[in-house]
């Protein structure tokens, strides 16, 4: 969903050439994508944080409202640190250049389909450098001494906020994908959290992904 012509024509020409891939609608305005959505419910959706009539970020939180399991991609620029953040917060399943290549769009598209997160890490880095420790921490309170995130959780959260798939979480580990699953629900538990979007944008905002100088 993108109110561009340029980049909606992109993004069609891009999808017809895939094999498994397809296009099923696309919308200029926030009235009209959702009403798209709802018509033809898609398995993932593009949406630009920049819309006419409704911001990509109050159409992000309706979808997340109305179809939790929809898989939300944002696409986006360099110079939308803010609206990244806030969107990230918001339960997007993640981001997107709107430069990415053919073959980038198609991985990302796959992969958040399966419930993966999805963040290159040149956004990853931009959004963790423009969060600093003592806005944050003002707001945020740390976990209690209880819920605090093991070395081996935080090892988990960071894979995923670096866009890695369980499967390849469980091999820079050298665990097996259940335990990384298992993992995953015990960081959502201690974060109160029900995905890996939400999961990694409260860590972020709690200071709990390491290795980062947040």
């Amino acid at each position: 969903m993108d109110d561009h012509p340029i980049i909606q024509e992109g993004i069609r020409l891009m999808l017809a050439a895939s094999d498994d891939l397809a296009l099923v609608g696309d919308a200029a305005d926030g009235a009209t994508a959702l009403r798209i959505i709802e018509e033809l419910q898609p398995e993932v959706v593009l949406l630009d944080m920049r819309m006419p009539g409704m911001s990509g970020l109050d159409i992000l939180k309706c979808l997340r409202k109305h179809w939790p399991q929809l898989a939300v991609l944002i696409l986006t620029t360099f110079d939308e640190d803010e609206l990244i953040l806030r969107g990230f917060q918001a339960g997007a399943s993640g981001y997107l250049l709107k430069e990415s290549s053919l073959e980038t769009l198609f991985q990302a598209i796959r992969v958040a389909v399966h419930g993966e997160i999805v963040m290159q890490p040149e956004i990853m880095a931009r959004v963790l450098s423009y969060i600093r420790p003592p806005a944050f921490k003002s707001h945020s309170p740390s976990l209690p001494a209880s819920l605090e995130l093991t070395r081996r959780e935080q090892e988990v959260l960071a894979g995923v906020a670096n866009g890695e798939r369980s499967k390849e979480i469980a091999k820079r580990l050298g665990i097996t994908e259940r335990t990384v699953r298992a993992y995953l629900t015990n960081i959502y538990t201690k974060l109160e959290v029900d995905s890996r979007a939400s999961a990694v944008a409260a860590a972020i905002h709690r200071g709990l992904l390491p290795g980062k100088d947040v």
